[in-house]
């Protein structure tokens, strides 16, 4: 058996975790994991020396300026690929 994450065979004397969607990983490759399958929304930034989190701007910040910014009178959106693309079924 592989690890999902970095394809190496997961040895009976390491740490190999069990995810709930079912993959096994290394104990090492745990946080890959999690990040590439799972996608958790976090924000990235800064901590101050009294222990304040300061976020920078977010992506989906960012998304919503662009988009009120398209959305403006007389620019006009380009079709994404979800309204292009038929379903199949």
């Amino acid at each position: 058996m592989n690890c999902i994450v970095c394809g190496n065979p997961l040895l009976f004397d390491r740490v190999v975790f069990h995810c709930s969607c079912g993959a096994f990983v290394h104990a090492y490759c745990w946080d890959e994991h999690v990040l590439q399958a799972h996608r958790p929304p976090f924000e990235t930034g800064s901590v101050t020396l009294d222990g304040e989190f300061r976020a920078r701007e977010s992506k989906a910040e960012e998304q919503v300026s662009m988009a009120q910014v398209s959305g403006e009178p007389g620019s006009e959106e380009p079709a994404s690929e979800e309204q292009t693309t038929p379903l199949l079924e």
